[in-house]
């Protein structure tokens, strides 16, 4: 059995995205709605992505705004960022793309692993942010998207799920697309 790997993804976003919700409900398998804003949480979990193990440490940052001074902690030994915006806030929008931009000037690279994620897709009379833009955002950055519901578990594991293979892939293990995950 290979030894797993050891990954640290900061969760990265403008406040009430649900970027807690999203990362508690990948890690326990409930959804939590009323929450603390978060100061920051540190959650721990393995996962085995095409039979690889992987000790996934989870940095729940505070959320945060295009002022925000961006946490030098959040560039150090992270491997991987999940960009999470709310599909009903313009707003959470405008400032996942600054957010993006003050993580590249920290990390000095011009590419990460990242994955960007529309968070809250249930709430479709809300929604203000069409797929077709987050997508054309994410191409933009070289990441990957998706748009989540952090109620539905499904869909906060395939967030996860698909940092590792951003992840994986910047290490140069790009895997096979069409092998399924396992979360233990």
């Amino acid at each position: 059995m290979p030894q797993p790997k050891y990954r640290k993804i900061a969760v990265i976003g403008y406040r009430s995205v649900g970027k807690s919700s999203l990362t508690i409900q990948f890690v326990e398998g409930q959804f939590v709605d009323s929450y603390d804003p978060t100061i920051e949480n540190t959650f721990n979990k393995m996962v085995s992505v095409n039979g690889q193990d992987f000790n996934l440490q989870l940095v729940d940052t505070a959320g945060q705004d295009e002022y925000s001074i961006f946490p030098q902690s959040h560039s150090m030994d992270i491997h991987g960022y999940v960009l999470v915006y709310s599909v009903t806030s313009m707003k959470s929008f405008e400032v996942v793309q600054v957010l993006h931009d003050k993580l590249l000037d920290m990390v000095g690279k011009i590419q990460v692993p990242t994955v960007l994620v529309g968070n809250k897709k249930d709430l479709h009379m809300e929604r203000v942010i069409k797929p077709e833009e987050g997508k054309k955002l994410a191409d933009s950055w070289g990441a990957a998207f998706m748009e989540s519901s952090a109620k539905e578990n499904e869909t906060a594991v395939e967030v996860f799920k698909r940092i590792i293979l951003e992840m994986e892939k910047a290490d140069g293990n790009a895997p096979p697309e069409e092998k399924k995950c396992a979360v233990m």
